[in-house]
């Protein structure tokens, strides 16, 4: 029974640091848009991907030879 010396108030300092992360996350705005986050993975990009050179690739640049 004498660890609740202990556990009450740690548990009192865990729940005011929860409370002031809520908090400081409504101030911030985090709360503000739930819903466009969730439906923009669902559409698609309309931008294309940018074509790569092969030539300018990481591992052709390890196994081609070089020209002295």
């Amino acid at each position: 029974m004498s660890v609740l010396i202990y556990l009450v108030p740690v548990s009192l300092i865990l729940l005011g640091l929860a409370f002031w992360a809520f908090w400081w996350a409504v101030k911030r705005g985090q709360f503000d848009n739930l819903d466009t986050p969730a439906i923009d993975i669902l559409t698609t990009d309309e931008r294309e991907a940018p074509l790569r050179d092969p030539r300018h690739s990481p591992a052709s640049s390890e196994s081609a030879p070089h020209a002295d």
